[in-house]
Formats: C-alpha cells, sequence, structure tokens
C-alpha cells in the first residue's frame, strides 16, 4: 500500500500492523520529514513531475546517504529511460516509466557505460580507483607517498 505524506502522517496503524507500506514524495515535499517513519516502510516513491526536475535525485541521494534507507527507492511520473543510469546512481532500485519501455531496456540504459567517474549511493568503484587497483596488483612503479586508500 502506498501512502502520500499526509496519509502517512494518520497512518500509523498501518505501519504498526507489520503490513508492508510505503509512502509517495513529491518534488516539494522534505524527504527529512520521513526519517522517523523510514525503518518501517518498504518502498519510498518519488514523483517526478518533469524529467528536468532534479530534486528527486536529490532526495534518492539523501534517503541512501545521510538517512541510510535499505528499502526500495522507486522513480514514478515523468522518468526517461536515458536517465536509467543517473537514476541508478543515485539510488534508485525500481522504476514505472511512463514511455512503454520494457524492464530489458532499462536494465540496457542503466548498464550501458562500464566506467564512473565518481563515487555515488550505487557502491561502483570509480575509474581512477580501478587503476589504482590494478596498478598496484601489476607491481608498477609508484611513490612512496600514498595516494589515499581506494575505497576511502
Amino acid at each position: 500500500m502506498i501512502l502520500d505524506q499526509r496519509g502517512l502522517a494518520e497512518g500509523d496503524a498501518l505501519l504498526s500492523s507489520g503490513r508492508r507500506v510505503g509512502v509517495r514524495l513529491q518534488p516539494h515535499e522534505r524527504i527529512e520529514d520521513l526519517a522517523y517513519d523510514l525503518p518501517r516502510l518498504a518502498v519510498v516513491e518519488l514523483v517526478f513531475s518533469k524529467f528536468r526536475d532534479g530534486r528527486p535525485y536529490s532526495n534518492a541521494s539523501i534517503l541512501r546517504g545521510r538517512l541510510d534507507y535499505q528499502g526500495e527507492v522507486r522513480a514514478i511520473g515523468d522518468v526517461l529511460r536515458e536517465q536509467a543510469l543517473h537514476l541508478v546512481r543515485c539510488g534508485f532500485d525500481a522504476f514505472e516509466p511512463i514511455d512503454g519501455s520494457t524492464p530489458d531496456e532499462w536494465l540496457a540504459a542503466a548498464h550501458r557505460y562500464r566506467h564512473v567517474y565518481q563515487r555515488a549511493a550505487d557502491g561502483r568503484i570509480p575509474v581512477f580507483a580501478e587503476r589504482d587497483q590494478i596498478a598496484s596488483g601489476l607491481g608498477h612503479n609508484r611513490p612512496e607517498e600514498s595516494l589515499g586508500e581506494v575505497g576511502a
């Protein structure tokens, strides 16, 4: 069952009953207001009212990073397949596309590029860290000073 944020405030009985409950958040609503209820939520749906609105990306990143949410984060609304990689990198793990795309098409779009250039919620290793791992594994001559721990 998916509730909006107002319904969640009134739905403590649902949350307490042990049922799988989710919440739908509009772009203008604050994700931090869900912090108390997050451990009891099975899914958080973040609405894209327009594909160019970046607030759901920020909310997904906050959910995965600062709030350590482990449940499903679903993108709904005006979501384009071309955004799949960026959605996954920010922490989305489910999508409800409106363009009629198949799950296989979304999977291909999400894994289109082998390398990434920065750390993100998806935990993929950036290319600079991959290079450091390869270089250290092959015994390349490297300066004695540490360039930092891989994964730090």
